[in-house]
């Protein structure tokens, strides 16, 4: 009996998988997505598409839908810390929208929580702002629920993955995985390592929601493929090279899965991590390996430094398997033959030792980065700041295939700084905000610059480093006086 339903986040990766089935069984589909993450490229022939915030879905859908899948809702943990504003926004203030829609309309609610909720004996919940928020709407769609009598059903996922995944900041780690092999970059795996996960095929999800759509009622209906794998295992099932990253905020050690409520419905998981990895392997060609370097840029280096530069420092020592060339100026005489506190570390000085060298740099250093990058394959190359060094950056990057990420580190973002972001860091593929200041300096560029502080996904394995930079920083101004 065809029924009409509302999925919001509906060009999402989860989201498009939902809205097929829905579409093939007959049903009358609704999306509502503001393309946060979501692609158009994602759209499904006969589904119709509301462009629009969650909290806007009042005005957004006038129609009475029998169902409303939410799913339109920030996902990811470690990012959360950045976006913090962002994740209310959605998480908290669309949600409350969402169930005022249903609450009118007398709709049912299937709400797509969190499996971090579960995560450490329950003590994930509280570990990054995503997880907190999507733990306690778990407890307002209940609520609500109580209070005015409408049908709901809450479903867990547990780390989605299968076609139409995505990489960059919001990817997700098997996707992320997948592009870094193929490309001949290393997988990135944060420390311990023996974190473990349950990973689960967006088919299978998609089953579980529509069997919970159709005949589920309450909480509790995790949708997982109950193998766990520890993370570096699942780098290992891929091959190619691995590098130990530092710890991250917010990374859960463990998770449970239990699909008893779901497999009453006739759930069960039908494709396993193991075999997609193993088909990705035989059946898409790899490039060769690069080089495990990377090519840096900042304006001055040690003896000259301050928390930017430190935080750099300290991140190379955790990175011991990473070589890092630093393309920088002589700035002051005394930092000739200057001792890199890295091992791992190669400085390249340009200039006479004058603070003048700075201005040099974006001619020296381009031509010294140049150089460099006919000797060597390198992951990717890195700005520390949006300043100088980003020009002699940016010539690289237009010469060669080497993926740009540009950090902000512990620079203040003015007006001329927001003016050289918009006129020359277009063409680079990320550009980051490591300080909670910065971010919110920066959310005026965002609609001019059509960019959430990415200016495209980049390179994976450079995503990552960049999270843990930002870490090293933060650590260094706790040092301050």
């Amino acid at each position: 009996m065809s029924k009409l339903l509302v999925v919001t986040g509906g060009a999402g990766f989860v989201g498009t998988h939902l809205c097929q089935k829905l579409k093939e069984q007959g049903h009358r589909v609704i999306s509502l997505d503001n393309y946060f993450t979501g692609s158009r490229q994602n759209h499904v022939p006969g589904v119709e598409y509301r462009e629009g915030h969650t909290k806007d879905i009042e005005s957004l859908i006038p129609e009475s839908p029998d169902v409303v899948y939410h799913l339109g809702e920030y996902s990811r943990v470690e990012k959360s810390f950045e976006d913090i504003e962002t994740v209310w926004d959605l998480n908290k203030t669309g949600t409350f929208a969402v169930l005022e829609f249903v609450r009118r309309r007398g709709a049912k609610i299937v709400y797509a929580g969190s499996s971090t909720k579960f995560a450490d004996d329950g003590f994930g919940k509280d570990q990054s702002p995503y997880a907190w928020t999507k733990a306690t709407n778990t407890e307002l769609v209940k609520n609500y629920a109580a209070w005015y009598g409408i049908p709901y059903a809450i479903t867990y996922f547990y780390n989605v993955y299968g076609p139409g995944e995505r990489a960059g900041a919001f990817g997700t780690v098997i996707e992320i995985y997948r592009q870094s092999f193929l490309s001949g970059r290393p997988l990135g795996v944060s420390l311990p390592g023996t974190q473990t996960r349950n990973f689960t095929h967006v088919s299978d999800i998609v089953d579980g929601l529509v069997r919970v759509g159709e005949k589920g009622e309450g909480d509790e209906f995790g949708i997982g493929d109950e193998r766990a794998y520890a993370v570096k295992e699942v780098a290992e099932l891929f091959g190619g090279k691995i590098v130990m990253l530092p710890e991250r905020p917010g990374n859960r050690m463990s998770s449970d899965v239990d699909t008893t409520r779901v497999r009453v419905l006739g759930w069960e998981p039908k494709k396993h991590l193991a075999e997609y990895i193993q088909e990705i392997r035989e059946s898409e060609q790899t490039e060769e390996a690069r080089e495990l370097r990377v090519l840096v840029f900042t304006t001055t280096f040690h003896p000259i430094a301050g928390p930017a530069e430190e935080a750099l420092c300290t991140l190379m020592k955790k990175m011991p398997e990473v070589q890092f060339d630093i393309v920088t100026t002589l700035f002051s005489k005394s930092a000739a033959g200057a001792a890199c506190p890295a091992e791992n570390a190669t400085v390249h000085r340009v200039g006479w030792g004058s603070p003048l060298d700075k201005y040099l740099l974006p001619i020296l250093g381009a031509r010294r980065a140049r150089k460099l990058a006919k000797e060597h394959q390198y992951l990717f190359s890195w700005s520390v700041m949006a300043s100088y060094g980003t020009l002699a950056a940016l010539s690289v990057r237009r010469s060669g295939k080497i993926p740009l990420l540009v950090t902000l580190a512990d620079q203040r973002i003015g007006w001329f700084e927001r003016l050289f972001i918009r006129l020359f860091m277009r063409k680079t593929d990320q550009v980051y905000a490591s300080l909670p200041d910065q971010t919110r300096n920066l959310a005026s560029l965002s609609e001019r610059m059509s960019t959430r502080k990415s200016l495209g996904d980049g390179d994976a394995f450079a995503n990552q480093v960049r999270f843990a930079y930002a870490q090293a920083l933060q650590a260094e101004y706790k040092k301050q006086p």
